[in-house]
């Protein structure tokens, strides 16, 4: 089975929602359908639907979340450096609009780009990586070609 690439942050966080949905989320679902059980007539019960989709949803949630969990390759970004690379915080300016941005280069089940966590399956993930400080890259996105120069990397 192919590993998937994590950072420490990103492993821990689906393993705190694995633990969660296990200890919690699932308890609370079978209760609530017990409970919508007792109302009687389950063809007509809202209650009773509603919990049984809930608990699919759950239920598949944590079979997800075993599955990346058990393939995670945890990488520790603090012991790299040099070009970018996985695990990379990277900042970039932006040549059309000089507009700053930093992004973290990490694994797809982690990865969300309104909190700067950029998937390195991504176009511009994969333009960046071996690239050094002071390069520009070129990348074609759904919105047409854009230009970066790399301001900073690190490795934290």
């Amino acid at each position: 089975m192919e590993k998937i690439p994590m950072t420490r942050a990103g492993f821990d966080q689906l393993d705190a929602e694995l633990r969660e949905l296990r200890a919690v989320e699932r308890p609370a679902v079978i209760r609530a359908i017990a409970e919508a059980r007792e109302h009687g007539d389950l063809s007509e019960n809202a209650e009773y639907h509603a919990a049984r989709e809930k608990q699919s949803f759950v239920e598949g949630r944590i079979k997800e979340l075993e599955g990346l969990i058990s393939r995670a390759e945890v990488i520790d970004p603090s012991k790299l450096s040099g070009s970018i690379k996985f695990g990379a915080t990277v900042t970039l300016v932006d040549e059309d609009t000089d507009e700053e941005k930093t992004y973290q280069i990490v694994g797809e089940a982690e990865a969300d780009l309104e909190r700067g966590l950029l998937n390195i399956r991504s176009p511009l993930a994969r333009a960046l990586i071996g690239k050094d400080e002071g390069d520009s890259v070129e990348v074609v996105t759904p919105g047409g070609g854009k230009s970066y120069e790399i301001l900073s990397i690190r490795y934290a």
